[in-house]
């Protein structure tokens, strides 16, 4: 049962009224004393989560270290985890080393001779976790996703994305990054490294004209290009070498996917009419770059004034031991994971989560059948790929080997290439292996939640099913406006605008009439109208991109309406008429309050301008606010009326699922 402590309504303030502003109202004494840390750039509900998932992690880590040192240590997770996290720790003997470590890296750069070089060299690096000219990895093929491919992806840029390259907002950006640039590459050694600093920043404004943009590499028909090896090689003919350079089999690229075919056209141009010293000084800042944060204080300094004091406005650097947790997390996360689980994930919460999704899948199966927008033909098509929907819930049932990574106390810089190389390695695996589908894309120690349109599954961390989201001891109003909406948003993934362009066995197909995506298109124009028309507070001359962000809202609208839905049937199955009051507040009026709960957020205006132009996601305070003015619901629960600020004229009001 819900108590003072746990409510959605402890942080209510009633000088605000829940009619005009429901995010401030919901959370109102919240915002009166909370601070955002001074190594973060953003704060809310999520990221006290993911605190007290830090400080589990840390825990774990500390007494894996323990029993290490102490020699009682009998399996090679322990060791591996002490390894990773004591030469992060090691402090000392990495100041000593300086720029040592990467000297190698730097000392092979100065040895190019040719274009075939760099690309060679570049590829080798990719190995090691260092940043290059493309992205790849294994993706299951959208045509057939019963096989794994190799999926090429656009790379090669140090700024949030292609926009910042020529947007005059984003000028005095460029110049502070030209300028971090120049310090990086003088403490890598370099003379002159302001002039090089400026050709890089050049030479990146120029890959930059043929990066797609966000809104397009969203577009799931676009991205799938399949093709042979050979039509990759007739784009770029300078990646066969560099393939050769990552020592990847030609086996692997046969037939691959290719997301973006311009960007490798245009960087074929590129590669022969930029200087080839531009591009040997590119490679260095790649170098510099990827090791920054594991490197003497000077370069982890420099790596933060950019990237987090620069760009997220961020007051101070993450103390020593929470990187420590990041870089062995970021190694071994799922040794870390069967831990962390164990400790920290009680058998009971999987059951009560299970029969949540049963709950919230029930609900889309009825709305669905309902839709007065869809034709029957259609519709059937939906339920067919709702009923193949496969849940993750806690932790995975199997879990990653790690037992071939090398990992050495006192050495981090060798532990990090050690750790890149197998996860390198791995994704090749997965070619070889097929699909997988016990696999995971998230540690169970990660506040998050995902839907996967390839595989048709929706996966649940153990570490999001916690207050404020999930409490089995919860009241059914308070959980169904968390959990159930994030639930019911997952699922909603698979009918957004993208992922409605997959069948349930993962296929990207057209299984719509064309009457019925014509509708739909409508009724998702209408929201992208809606989210386009609104600016944070923090950053008030940035809008928010409604087509960027139109999944993520389609999946807060559909989530919660549906969760909505899903609450009242398990009051029906419960036998409950009409839900308790709570000091005063309805079961539906608490099922709003705990959305609210959710998405309560401190952010600096500069942390604000990189997520509004590069996030997916609405800013917090619209997801909370712009989904219920949708729903008729809300409306019911408040009792809002005209010229209240929630206020929604009904015609305006989207419903999709």
């Amino acid at each position: 049962m819900t108590t003072e402590t746990t409510s959605p309504l402890r942080y209510r303030d009633d000088s605000i009224r829940p009619q005009d502003d429901l995010y401030r109202h919901s959370n109102g004494k919240w915002f009166e004393t909370a601070t955002i840390p001074g190594d973060q750039g953003i704060y809310g509900s999520f990221m006290e989560l993911r605190d007290q998932a830090e400080d589990a992690v840390h825990a774990i880590i500390k007494e894996a270290v323990k029993a290490y040192e102490s020699g009682t240590a009998t399996d090679g997770a322990t060791q591996r985890i002490a390894h990773l996290y004591g030469s992060f720790m090691n402090e000392a003997a990495i100041e000593e080393r300086g720029a040592a470590p990467i000297a190698g890296y730097l000392e092979a750069i100065s040895e190019i001779q040719s274009v075939e070089g760099l690309l060679e060299l570049s590829g080798s690096f990719y190995r090691k976790g260092i940043s290059g000219f493309v992205e790849i990895g294994a993706m299951n093929d959208a045509g057939n996703p019963e096989r794994n491919l190799l999926t090429f992806l656009q790379g090669g840029l140090g700024l949030p994305d292609e926009s910042y390259y020529h947007d005059e907002q984003m000028a005095e950006t460029v110049a502070d990054y030209r300028e971090h640039l120049g310090r990086l590459l003088s403490l890598g050694g370099f003379a002159d490294a302001a002039t090089a600093a400026a050709g890089v920043v050049d030479l990146e404004t120029a890959i930059a004209q043929y990066h797609w943009d966000r809104v397009k590499v969203r577009d799931a028909q676009a991205r799938y290009n399949l093709m042979t090896g050979q039509q990759l090689f007739e784009l770029f003919g300078g990646l066969k070498t560099w393939l050769a350079g990552a020592g990847i089999d030609p086996k692997y690229y046969e037939e691959v996917v290719l997301w973006q075919p311009s960007y490798l056209e245009g960087l074929s141009g590129l590669i022969t009419e930029q200087p080839l010293d531009a591009w040997k000084n590119w490679l260095r800042v790649q170098v510099l770059r990827s090791f920054a944060p594991y490197l003497s204080s000077d370069f982890v300094n420099e790596n933060f004034s950019f990237y987090s004091a620069k760009l997220g406005g961020v007051e101070q650097i993450k103390d020593r031991w929470k990187r420590g947790v990041s870089f062995t997390e970021g190694a071994v996360g799922e040794d870390i994971g069967q831990l962390y689980v164990a400790k920290n994930f009680p058998p009971e919460a999987k059951d009560a989560m299970d029969q949540l999704v049963q709950r919230l899948i029930e609900a889309y199966r009825i709305s669905i059948g309902e839709l007065s927008w869809m034709g029957q033909e259609t519709i059937e098509k939906a339920l067919d790929k709702l009923s193949k929907f496969r849940p993750k819930i806690g932790y995975p049932n199997e879990w990653i080997d790690y037992s071939s990574i090398v990992t050495d106390e006192s050495d981090v810089i060798a532990n990090l290439a050690s750790a890149n190389e197998f996860e390198f390695k791995r994704e090749l695996k997965k070619i070889d292996d097929g699909v997988n589908r016990e696999l995971w894309f998230m540690y169970p120690q990660t506040v998050n939640a995902y839907y996967h349109p390839l595989l048709n599954e929706i996966a649940f961390p153990a570490a999001i099913l916690r207050l404020p989201f999930f409490d089995v001891d919860r009241d059914i109003a308070s959980n169904f406006g968390a959990i159930g909406a994030v639930i019911g948003h997952e699922i909603g993934h698979g009918f957004d605008d993208q992922g409605s362009q997959f069948d349930g066995s993962g296929q990207l197909t057209n299984w719509w009439t064309d009457d019925d995506r014509a509708s739909f298109e409508k009724l998702t124009g209408k929201l992208v109208e809606q989210y386009n028309a609104l600016s944070p507070t923090e950053a008030p001359e940035h809008n928010v991109n409604g087509a960027l962000t139109l999944g993520e809202n389609i999946g807060d609208l559909g989530g919660l309406g549906i969760a909505y839905k899903a609450y009242k049937l398990e009051l029906e199955a419960r036998g409950i008429t009409e839900d308790e009051v709570i000091d005063g507040v309805t079961g539906d009026q608490r099922f709003f309050y705990s959305w609210a709960e959710c998405w309560r957020t401190l952010i600096r205006p500069e942390t604000a301008v990189v997520r509004v132009r590069t996030d997916p996601h609405a800013p917090g305070e619209f997801r909370c606010n712009q989904v219920p003015k949708n729903l008729d619901a809300f409306h019911e629960a408040f009792g809002t009326k005209p010229g209240d600020g929630m206020w929604l004229d009904p015609e305006q009001r989207v419903e999709i699922w």
